[in-house]
């Protein structure tokens, strides 16, 4: 510790360390300070060939760096070409050391080469294990997701944050705070590499030796530097990760190094260029890149004088263009305060703490809300490169850029809602392209409202994220374009469903994706598959599920299909037999149920009544109501299933309300078990107590049952009944209290009635409102 803590203090600084006819230059990934310095030490150095940590995999897709149309962020991507979902993501910034290397040797036509250990070997080596795509970073920042620990104690392996081992030796707390105060906001690159190379190379000494997987990174690097100089190069640059650069001084153990890389897997790769995002770049984003603060990185680099001037004159530009106080008085008065806190705490310029802490208390007043506005819009600074049209791309992502540009979709990495009018023929397409790429696993967009009930209108929340463009290389086996890929996908999927209902959310997807090439297919497997269904659940499941992305069931494909231009005629057929067989299969299905499987009945009745009265066909809701009747009467049926199928029936005019009181007498006699009876009654009420309100018979009924109730058998039933009367809204259990208060009901109130069953008196009280709200002066009821 003490000669760690001599040598910080020190500050040595040395412009790179020589070592015969090659320079090694330590770096951390994403660091403005360290990529001014990196070019200024090669410009000074004027190299003959460039060596970067980087997989040699991308080294055909590198001279696309120095595109014009190249605009970072943007991240290499390496994946196995037989599995493309084993990918490695390196992302670049314009602020990152190893872009500024790369870009210095293509812009002077120089040998520009990757070292790390390929991907056809670390791809190889987890062959057998499946892996999202990852990833990676050329510095100190790989080594942080390191499990190793120290042998002898808990300690984490120095590799794990070397930053923050060189920190705590300074005196710091913070790794981040003293790589800022001592690397990015240096105004001078002199002997700031040897420094860096010194000080790792004495944390090295004091660690335990590196894991496997990193021995054998740092034995392809020093092999990847013999060959350049067996090459005759005499002036080589090795731009690498801090902590590998002691591990690259010594080139003497030839031997070894073969031995360590000797018999690994190799598997075929594929590179190309993606685009990324700032957001990408920050710890919060689950990609640990190495900053939580790119936006303010991206101002270190591009304002490396005045920088406190200028941050505090966007916050007061963003601030006004929100509607909020940013004056230049504010501005000039937060420049001061962060200028006086950083010589406060002894610190040559201020960092983005102190600058926090100036506009928290000048331009926010100490409020959070303006400040999340700018972490989010300034020190985050969501923002997403491009790469240029030649970049290699399989088929189906030229199809989907094409799509793109013709329906003015481009991909942006913060979120963004699209509200779409499907009677629109653009608009349409639109809807068309979402649909087809959720098909296809490539969850560009989030669909927020539409479908269901709703005939023409959908809202989408799009955002591109940059693993897209792995599922869509890996999607890329189902076709050309988008359109015979999803339509591939789509027939490949039900043919493996593992149920009825996965099914049908698969072909009322196809439906609305406008992909009539696959319906065919699609409808045969479907009726074959209901055919041989024998499970009503099932069947009922299969009718009213949604799916997931596009928010629309089989019946909602079938009912709107003409507002969306979809052909639905073979949809109906296959519609009309799983109702057939839901029908002839309900009563025996709702028989002696438990009550978690009563309960799943129950929703499944309500879903598909619902569903039905969608439709508006005659004859599915004549055979539903014949259904529900039948189950009323079932003497085994659970009470929370017979008393719904009595309400619905009720509802929809099958039977009448002496029918229902008579049902309910029945349901909650002296002879019914209390919790049987108790359950009967939430079925029939349950999500609205409009039905108790107005009905003066069912009331007195029910009142005379709870009154008869012995004070034990109450006390069973109380729970029950409560968690019924919790379902209903708080104005209706209001006028059920008041209700009650008034006492029991004798019976039904006699009134006239006239001989076509309009009851006069009720009309005619509520004859004055009608006539206010028409601008009626008089009115009168027809007298036959």
């Amino acid at each position: 510790w003490r000669v760690l803590r001599d040598m910080v203090n020190s500050r040595q600084t040395i412009s790179g360390v020589l070592v015969p006819s090659y320079h090694i230059f330590g770096i951390r990934h994403h660091g403005p300070g360290s990529a001014r310095s990196l070019r200024r030490a090669l410009e000074h150095l004027a190299p003959d060939a460039v060596l970067v940590e980087g997989p040699p995999d991308a080294e055909p897709v590198l001279p696309l760096l120095a595109h014009p149309e190249m605009r970072p962020p943007v991240a290499l991507l390496v994946y196995a070409a037989d599995q493309p979902r084993d990918a490695v993501f390196y992302p670049f910034a314009t602020f990152s050391p190893e872009w500024q290397a790369l870009s210095y040797g293509l812009g002077r036509g120089l040998p520009v080469r990757m070292m790390d250990l390929p991907q056809w070997h670390q791809l190889g080596q987890d062959k057998d294990h499946e892996q999202e795509p990852t990833e990676q970073a050329s510095d100190s920042d790989t080594e942080a997701r390191s499990t190793d620990f120290h042998p002898s104690s808990l300690t984490p392996h120095p590799s794990h944050d070397p930053l923050g081992w060189l920190a705590r030796a300074a005196g710091f707390s913070d790794g981040e705070r003293w790589w800022e105060q001592m690397v990015e906001q240096r105004q001078d690159s002199a002997d700031l590499f040897a420094a860096i190379l010194e000080a790792m190379a004495a944390l090295r000494a004091e660690s335990p030796p590196p894991a496997p997987v990193e021995a054998r990174r740092e034995a392809w690097m020093r092999q990847t530097i013999r060959a350049a100089l067996g090459e005759g190069f005499s002036r080589i640059a090795v731009v690498c990760g801090a902590w590998h650069g002691p591990a690259l001084v010594d080139l003497s153990d030839k031997k070894g190094d073969a031995a360590l890389l000797k018999g690994l897997p190799k598997t075929k790769t594929a590179a190309t260029w993606a685009p990324w995002s700032y957001g990408r770049l920050a710890y919060a984003s689950g990609y640990g890149a190495g900053i939580t603060s790119p936006g303010w990185y991206d101002h270190l680099w591009t304002h490396p004088n005045q920088v406190t001037v200028r941050w505090m004159t966007r916050v007061a530009r963003l601030l006004r263009g929100q509607d909020l106080a940013g004056s230049s008085a504010h501005a000039i008065e937060a420049v001061r305060l962060a200028e006086t806190l950083a010589a406060l705490r002894g610190h040559p310029l201020p960092g983005l703490p102190e600058l926090n802490e100036a506009c928290r208390a000048v331009f926010c007043f100490g409020d959070d809300g303006p400040m999340r506005l700018i972490h989010e819009q300034l020190i985050l600074d969501e923002r997403m490169g491009g790469v240029p049209a030649e970049t290699p791309s399989v088929p189906l992502q030229q199809d989907l850029q094409r799509e793109q540009r013709r329906l003015k979709l481009a991909p942006e990495a913060s979120w963004k809602d699209l509200a779409l009018d499907l009677r629109k023929p653009f608009d349409l397409e639109r809807s068309h392209l979402l649909r087809r790429l959720g098909l296809l696993q490539v969850a560009w967009g989030e669909l927020k409202s539409g479908g269901g009930t709703g005939t023409f209108r959908e809202v989408w929340r799009i955002q591109w994220q940059p693993e897209l463009a792995v599922a869509l290389i890996e999607a890329g086996i189902w076709g050309n374009t988008l359109r015979d890929a999803a339509r591939a996908r789509a027939v490949d999927a039900a043919q493996s469903a593992a149920d009825l209902p996965d099914l049908v959310a698969i072909v009322s997807q196809t439906l609305l994706a406008e992909l009539p090439e696959a319906v065919p297919a699609l409808m045969d497997l479907l009726q074959e598959r209901s055919a041989r269904t024998a499970d009503v659940a099932q069947l009922m499941d299969a009718l009213v599920r949604e799916d997931r992305l596009t928010r629309s069931s089989l019946v909602a494909s079938l009912r709107y299909g003409g507002v969306r231009n979809t052909d639905t005629a073979a949809v109906a057929h296959v519609v009309d037999g799983i109702v057939l067989r839901i029908c002839i299969g309900l009563p025996g299905a709702c028989s002696s149920l438990n009550d978690d499987a009563a309960a799943a009945m129950f929703g499944r009745i309500v879903a598909v009544g619902a569903a039905l009265r969608l439709l508006q066909q005659a004859e599915h809701l004549e055979a539903w109501h014949l259904a529900l009747r039948r189950v009323a009467d079932l003497a085994s049926v659970h009470g929370l299933v017979g008393g719904r199928c009595c309400r619905l029936l009720l509802d929809a005019g099958a039977i009448d309300g002496e029918e229902a009181a008579r049902r309910v007498g029945l349901a909650i006699s002296s002879v019914t078990a209390p919790a049987q009876a108790a359950a009967w009654v939430e079925g029939l009420l349950k999500d609205s107590g409009a039905i108790l309100l107005h009905d003066d018979l069912l009331w007195g009924i029910l009142d005379g049952w709870v009154s008869g109730l012995t004070p034990e058998v109450f006390q069973q039933t109380l729970p029950l009944i409560r968690r019924t009367f919790a379902t209903f809204a708080p104005a209706e259990r209001r006028q059920m209290g008041e209700r009650a208060r008034r006492g029991p009901v004798a019976g039904p109130a006699a009134t006239p009635v006239a001989a076509d069953g309009i009851d006069l008196a009720r009309a005619e009280a509520v004859l004055p409102l009608v006539g206010r709200l028409l601008g009626i002066s008089s009115y009168a009821i027809p007298q036959k």
